[in-house]
């Protein structure tokens, strides 16, 4: 990770071994386990306001690729991470802590190969970088909406975004508070 003056920032250059969307219902969030190859683990905790107002953003990062995975398929293409068994966190070490970083805020780039860097951004202190291929990217809006469905937080979790929140291509960035 890099350290500047008032924060945090891991950037995730392994390759992803696991993703996890699990519901915690005393916290009533969801939480976002991302594993790497190097035994990293980074966690990441996602309210329900958090997740509403971020779907038409995912909506339309999706609304770029060809159509979405259905919500059970959980499964990598091969040669990838394999998200069929249980999340292996026996030997994992936490850059960023073993407390989960609560998000307040993310950062959208859709780069130039197709592929998507998002960060999430705890109130100025802890960030986090996650790169996506397509495939990821449909897989962790398949996970977010089974999480939020086993949450029952009754959101209109669609695939069809609003074309204004969908960045096209050549745009820099997008950000949501």
């Amino acid at each position: 990770w890099l350290r500047s003056l008032d924060h945090r920032l891991l950037v995730i250059s392994m390759q992803i071994r696991q993703l996890q969307v699990a519901c915690d219902h005393l916290q009533d969030r969801l939480l976002l386990r991302v594993a790497t190859q190097a035994d990293e683990e980074v966690r990441i905790w996602l309210t329900r306001r958090f997740l509403r107002d971020l779907w038409p953003h995912l909506a339309g990062l999706l609304g770029q690729q060809p159509a979405p995975l259905p919500v059970a398929a959980e499964t990598a293409p091969a040669g990838t991470a394999s998200f069929e068994q249980a999340f292996r966190d026996d030997k994992a070490t936490y850059p960023l802590g073993a407390m989960p970083l609560l998000t307040s805020e993310i950062k959208f780039d859709t780069m130039s190969d197709g592929s998507f860097n998002l960060t999430f951004r705890e109130d100025r202190e802890r960030s986090f970088l996650l790169p996506l291929t397509p495939d990821l990217l449909q897989m962790l809006c398949a996970m977010l909406r089974a999480g939020a469905e086993q949450a029952q937080w009754n959101l209109a979790l669609g695939y069809a975004g609003p074309e204004a929140t969908a960045p096209m291509p050549g745009d820099r960035l997008s950000r949501l508070h």
